[in-house]
């Protein structure tokens, strides 16, 4: 196997599997019970008026 087969199969391994943690990571963030008000008041910015 040549370096650039070692190297392209590390990173379609691992960076699959760090994307994978850091998507997770984004969707309990979003998800979290706690952070919903600020998610609410975020959505209303664009319907307030000045």
């Amino acid at each position: 196997m040549s370096t650039y087969e070692i190297m392209r199969q590390f990173a379609a391994t691992w960076g699959l599997l760090y994307f994978g943690v850091i998507f997770i990571i984004v969707v309990v963030y979003a998800l979290w019970p706690s952070k919903g008000a600020a998610f609410d008041e975020a959505a209303r910015i664009p319907l307030r008026e000045d």
